[in-house]
């Protein structure tokens, strides 16, 4: 994996602070790596554009994504600066990068290079288990490992990505837990529409910056309650604000396994984070590749399903995956990916809408 710094042309509308081609060495679905990280189709901080799959090594024309975040020093954790990322799948291996910066602590030049040096992470560039997964899958030559070893083949550009970004995905993951996945989305997609601020550049008209701590503490009970944001989560977005500073060290902590078993168990310590929202945390930013969702209320179905014909629990789910420790969320990201949908029983949950009362 190389990085390429192009030329910039300072006479150009908009010429970006920074521009670079990160060359993945290998295959890169850019789509599918980096789609888990959207939050619905109306993300206002990130969104990928699709392109044409055409499956297998042959990559994905077209595809592109939109990010917007801020950068934090990880020593002071004060406030860098606001970036915008354009990211351009080129071909198979090859994604052009070009960022937007409004610097607070650094210099725009300064943050664009921080910023760059952190893209190879969001691809996934810190990957490096999909080999030792493809030799497990080899040798265990079960009829899971071989169903999963051709889901594999068709997509073999999909890697987990590294966003660095806790505060952020600790309070994207806090809005989803125990609602419906339109309420989910919705909060997410209102906070930032109604409080967050655009970013630097030539930004699509819908995009918001996620919120600092700061501006998550400012934000008063009743407008919690029109963005449809139940009280138990919002009171768990405040504490997890509250420690802002210190996720914000802890976000450059190493994404091997035992420093995540550190790291999980400093975040369960706050009130209303458990072990379902640190685990759906930190495979977005640390690409966490052994830490399966336990407390997911559809994913033991799937699992047992896909991989057993019959739907399971928790304990169920981590005895399937038993085989494959080390690689689970690679396992849960490949059923994903391979389209299959287990059965569903029962009425469609329809929450009340209090927001108007």
């Amino acid at each position: 994996m190389t990085h390429q710094p192009l030329t910039q042309d300072s006479a150009r509308p908009w010429a970006p602070d920074g521009e670079a081609v990160v060359d993945m060495a290998g295959p890169v679905d850019l789509p599918r790596t980096l789609g888990i990280i959207q939050r619905g189709s109306g993300d206002p901080a990130f969104r990928v554009d699709p392109g044409v799959w055409r499956g297998g090594a042959a990559g994905t024309s077209g595809a592109g994504a939109w990010a917007c975040f801020r950068m934090w020093s990880p020593q002071s954790s004060r406030e860098l600066g606001q970036v915008l990322l354009r990211l351009d799948q080129l071909d198979v291996s090859r994604v052009r990068a070009r960022l937007w910066c409004a610097g607070v602590e650094a210099s725009s030049e300064e943050l664009a290079t921080a910023a760059l040096e952190r893209v190879p992470a969001l691809l996934g560039a810190e990957d490096e288990g999909w080999e030792d997964f493809d030799l497990l899958i080899d040798a265990l030559g079960d009829d899971q490992s071989t169903a999963l070893a051709r889901i594999r083949r068709r997509h073999p550009g999909v890697r987990l990505p590294a966003t660095g970004q806790l505060l952020d995905q600790l309070v994207t993951v806090t809005l989803e837990q125990k609602v419906t996945h339109d309420q989910a989305r919705h909060g997410w997609r209102e906070l930032l529409r109604r409080h967050g601020e655009r970013p630097p550049g030539p930004a699509p008209d819908w995009m918001r910056l996620p919120l600092t701590g700061e501006q998550l503490r400012r934000i008063p009970s009743w407008r919690w309650h029109q963005m449809w944001v139940q009280p138990p989560m919002a009171a768990t977005v405040l504490r997890i604000a509250e420690r802002a500073s210190a996720l914000h060290r802890l976000a450059a902590c190493p994404g091997d396994a035992a420093s995540l078993e550190d790291l999980q168990s400093r975040l369960t310590a706050i009130s209303g984070v458990g072990v379902w929202t640190v685990a759906e945390t930190l495979q977005r930013t640390h690409g966490a590749a052994d830490l399966p969702a336990v407390g997911d209320y559809h994913l033991p179905a799937l699992v047992g399903e896909a991989l057993t014909g019959s739907r399971t629990d928790d304990a169920g789910m981590l005895r399937i995956l038993e085989p494959w420790r080390g690689h689970r969320q690679r396992v849960v990201r490949l059923i994903r990916l391979s389209g299959y949908r287990h059965q569903t029983f029962g009425p469609r949950l329809n929450p009340a809408d209090h927001r108007g009362r």
